[in-house]
């Protein structure tokens, strides 16, 4: 799974639109989309505001693991 897919599962998990969200984080809604198609990269900016709201880690909505 892209992690993409992990952004649209999480918004979905917690009844959020896509218009929901690209209101939210001040974004036209085509932009919000081509994030959770994976069309565009996903800016940090955007993915720690996705963390706050969802109250999720960033490591868990990119699927990326930091092992130290």
């Amino acid at each position: 799974m892209y992690f993409y897919q992990r952004i649209r599962d999480t918004r979905e998990d917690n009844d959020y639109t896509q218009k929901d969200i690209a209101t939210l984080l001040d974004l036209h809604l085509t932009q919000y989309r081509r994030y959770e198609t994976g069309e565009t990269e996903i800016p940090v900016h955007i993915l720690i505001k996705l963390s706050k709201l969802y109250k999720k880690s960033m490591e868990y909505l990119t699927e990326i693991q930091i092992k130290m």
